[in-house]
């Protein structure tokens, strides 16, 4: 029987603790369609601004994350997506708060990348998700929610590939303040795309 050398033990331990601290572990994902699921932990997320009389159902599962549809139940812990419109540019997605979510033309979907760090990310906060929260998305194709791994090891989320952003000048819900500046940032329609005036 062939044995392995002290070094080579060492490598495997050091490699699956690698492996189970990766804060996104994106590049292993996986979906799949279970239909139960069960509440998480207690969590101060604000309520969404829309209410949904069905019941969330877990719509798919990518590395850590599972990703359901509707609005999340009292006390998980968890990040919300929601739809919110404006008469001004239509349909647009938000969080559980009414804050609303951008995407940056500098970035791609294909695949999911960010190009906004340092300066850019302070000005343009990413929206994050951390192991122990799930995604609820409200009028969002909960398929088409995923998330990357940002430079920094945090874990942002994308809607159609594209990863999402807060602005550092919107301060209450419904805020667009962000729509169109530098002709590269535009609030994230329910597929990804840019919301654009009508």
């Amino acid at each position: 029987m062939k044995t392995i050398s002290r070094f080579q033990r060492s490598m495997l331990v050091a490699i699956t603790l690698a492996g189970l601290l990766s804060a996104c572990d994106s590049s292993t994902a996986t979906e799949t369609s279970p239909t139960t699921s069960t509440p998480a932990a207690p969590s101060p997320a604000a309520v969404p601004p829309t209410a949904d009389a069905r019941p969330p159902t877990l719509a798919k599962t990518q590395g850590w994350l599972q990703i359901f549809s509707g609005i999340a139940p009292a006390g998980a812990v968890h990040v919300q997506l929601a739809v919110t419109s404006n008469p001004d540019i239509g349909q647009y997605v938000s969080d559980g708060s009414g804050r609303s979510l951008y995407r940056f033309d500098k970035d791609t979907n294909t695949p999911p990348t960010s190009t906004c760090t340092g300066q850019c990310a302070a000005t343009w906060p990413p929206l994050t998700v951390a192991r122990g929260q799930s995604v609820f998305a409200a009028g969002v194709d909960p398929q088409l929610v995923g998330f990357i791994e940002r430079g920094d090891g945090s874990c942002q989320i994308t809607i159609g590939g594209w990863p999402v952003y807060y602005f550092s000048k919107d301060k209450t819900p419904g805020d667009l303040l962000g729509q169109g500046v530098g002709g590269t940032w535009f609030a994230v329609t329910p597929t990804g795309g840019k919301a654009l005036r009508k």
